[in-house]
């Protein structure tokens, strides 16, 4: 009979084309997935500076607060701090902000609050490290890695007593987070409220 079989054909033509449409769109959800996973996870390498007596940002993000604060774990009380919260969309390895010993480390259990919070520091997990530098000698620095909302692992690479380089990696914080740092008040900030900073190469803060 004239035509026979060709609503048969054209269904099953039908069918193949939207099985490969179906296929196509799985593939490219499952590139995108790792692909975004990869952009996430992404370790550039940092141009440090050379000059002295620098502290560099140990974040990639965006400086939201500078003021002065109270650390009594290890800074031993008032101290300025600088506060760089880092997005999704930033990188989430952190670099050594100077040269010298890694003297204190402390896990500390908590929240997950969303990290563009300022404060999110009393209630969420952190990590804080403290650093004696080489140069120069005789001063502590802290940074205090903190989980976000989204973020609800930290990776620190350094342990107690560790020495570390500046710009060398220490650790990750999965997904969007906070680091503080803490100076001694004399140090002299280099940075304002709303900067941009990139992780082992801005330059926060000077020792002179």
């Amino acid at each position: 009979m004239k035509h026979s079989g060709k609503a048969s054909s054209a269904a099953l033509k039908l069918i193949g084309l939207s099985a490969a449409a179906v296929l196509a769109l799985l593939v490219v959800a499952w590139l995108a997935a790792h692909i975004g996973t990869f952009y996430f996870f992404r370790d550039p390498e940092p141009a440090v500076p050379s000059a002295p007596k620098l502290v560099l940002a140990p974040g990639h993000g965006k400086v939201d607060t500078i003021d002065t604060t109270t650390e009594n774990e290890f800074m031993g009380g008032e101290c300025q701090r600088i506060s760089i919260f880092l997005s999704v969309f930033d990188v989430h390895v952190q670099n050594a902000p100077l040269t010298g010993r890694i003297a204190f480390f402390k896990h500390t259990p908590g929240q997950y609050l969303n990290a563009m919070r300022a404060d999110c520091a009393q209630f969420n997990e952190n990590v804080l490290l403290g650093i004696e530098p080489v140069d120069p000698a005789g001063v502590k620095v802290g940074v205090r890695l903190i989980a976000g909302l989204i973020a609800r692992r930290i990776v620190p690479f350094v342990a107690q007593n560790d020495a570390v380089q500046r710009g060398e990696r220490i650790s990750l914080i999965q997904f969007g987070s906070r680091v503080n740092v803490y100076l001694p008040k004399d140090a002299k900030i280099k940075v304002q409220l709303g900067d941009r900073v990139v992780g082992g190469e801005s330059v926060l803060a000077a020792f002179e």
